[in-house]
């Protein structure tokens, strides 16, 4: 892809500017309306993006039809979470002479957005990551115009969907220079330095993230960047599990590391087992019958390749199934070490392959499982596969949640529910924000800061913070909730 011209990502950007100061006083049910319109264009131009996708991404129709539903479907997710109005928080205090540590002065508080947002989109999933994705969607419900850079493995339907999603929104009244693509690596550093952006957000490898984290900290005036990077998302077993419905797990275990070529953001790539226990066996057999399948692109599958044979011909590691150099489209490839070489030598053992590959790691006992579980570093996900009255679970998920943002106890982490309790995140360097999540509603919050208005006259509060309340949206009024 060819980077945007300089003064032409100069006007992208002036634009977005003007179209974050319209969008101020704008209405939610407005806002909401464009979400909505936006997702009725996306499904309507299926028939055109969808082949695009197929072509450019490798990728089976049905998943891609599916990517593109959950897309739409996040779509009008927001709107009814901007309709609702519950994400602004607005909290009203009155002034209260008698309030109980002195007299207390009229306060009022709300969020509110933070400006034009750069968004990296993803390769993965070229609907639900990338133009019109979570990133997207999540910072227009916010009412903060996006700049994205497209992805290099898909530019045609990058293309194609921000020419659906700019014609419906502006279509549906949203103001001109809401949503704009670049192109570039060259375009994307210069962006996440410009002034006019106030806050960035990216899906995508940890170096790459890192890199343009560190631009944004490094700014003048820093700003913040949602980076998710990558994780290994560990998987951990034990004895009386395995003894309870140890195939099972084994044959879950191999459908959801080998799901998708193995390329997604959450695929588990550790499973802890105990020492001579059957499943490792258990979950080659199943990984035998899983054909080898084009990957993303040709980059991606260098990456791949690449980490795999750095991880394989680890001394401490041995390959129980598949191959290191596939000649054809890679098959799922099974490793294994020890819980003790992991605690000699834990990031090499832990690193992130993204591909159909996962290591096994068997531990002799309950401490060196949970010793192995400390030196983790922050994971997206962490998954227990355990019974209720193992000794060592209480322990176990404590440790977990130190490092995960999601822990799942008896499934597996490849889908990830678009939902309002949804938490995609997790400590360094799963992600660079660990407060925050990238999918589910309460995504809207990254782009949006608190500020507390005191003694102003009702005439000049913002709409949300008025008692007459023109906005409708839920307020917190001297400590009570209404409604």
């Amino acid at each position: 892809m060819t980077d945007t011209a300089p003064d032409e990502l100069d006007r992208l950007l002036d634009d977005a500017v003007a179209a974050a100061a319209v969008l101020k006083g704008r209405p939610p049910a407005e806002r909401a309306g464009w979400l909505r319109a936006a997702a009725d264009a996306l499904d309507g131009a299926a028939d055109r993006l969808l082949p695009l996708a197929r072509q450019e991404s490798r990728l089976p129709l049905p998943r891609l039809t599916g990517e593109l539903k959950r897309t739409t479907f996040q779509l009008r997710l927001f709107a009814d979470e901007v309709d609702a109005g519950a994400y602004l928080h607005a909290v009203v205090d009155h002034a209260d002479p008698d309030w109980g540590m002195g007299p207390r002065p009229d306060l009022r508080r709300v969020l509110v957005p933070l400006g034009p947002v750069a968004v990296w989109a993803a390769s993965n999933f070229p609907f639900a990551f990338s133009v019109a994705g979570g990133d997207t969607a999540s910072a227009l419900a916010a009412g903060c115009p996006v700049v994205l850079v497209a992805h290099p493995g898909h530019p045609e339907l990058s293309r194609a969907t921000a020419a659906v999603l700019v014609a419906a929104l502006e279509g549906a009244g949203a103001p001109s220079g809401i949503f704009a693509v670049v192109e570039g690596q060259e375009t994307g550093r210069a962006l996440i330095q410009d002034p006019r952006v106030a806050a960035g957000a990216f899906t995508g490898s940890l170096r790459g993230g890192r890199a343009l984290f560190d631009l944004a900290s490094g700014r003048e005036v820093p700003i913040p960047f949602y980076g998710e990077l990558g994780s290994t998302n560990p998987a951990f077993v034990t004895a009386a599990a395995v003894a309870a419905r140890g195939e099972e797990i084994a044959a879950g275990f191999a459908g959801s590391m080998s799901l998708g070529v193995g390329q997604f953001c959450t695929k588990p790539g550790l499973l802890f087992v105990p020492a001579d226990s059957p499943v490792p066996g258990l979950v080659a057999e199943r990984l035998r019958e899983v054909a080898g399948a084009p990957m993303l692109n040709d980059r991606i599958r260098s990456g791949y390749e690449s980490a795999l044979r750095t991880l394989a011909s680890h001394e401490v590691v041995e390959v129980l199934e598949g191959t290191v150099d596939p000649a054809d489209d890679p098959a799922p490839v099974l490793l294994r070490t020890s819980a003790a070489e992991v605690l000699a030598d834990p990031r090499p053992l832990t690193a992130e392959v993204f591909g159909p590959a996962a290591l096994v790691v068997e531990y002799r006992d309950d401490e060196e499982l949970l010793a192995a579980a400390r030196v983790l570093e922050g994971q997206l996900t962490a998954t227990v596969q355990g019974e209720p009255d193992d000794q060592v679970v209480p322990a176990l998920l404590e440790v977990l949640t130190e490092r995960a943002g999601r822990v799942l106890w008896g499934g597996w982490p490849t889908g990830v529910s678009v939902t309002y309790a949804q938490q995609h995140g997790g400590p360094y360097p799963a992600t660079t924000a660990v407060g925050t999540t990238s999918v589910g509603t309460a995504a809207i919050e990254r782009f949006l800061r608190p500020v507390a208005y005191q003694d102003l006259p009702e005439a000049l509060l913002p709409e949300p913070l008025q008692d007459a309340n023109p906005w409708r949206v839920p307020q917190r009024v001297d400590g009570v909730q209404h409604p």
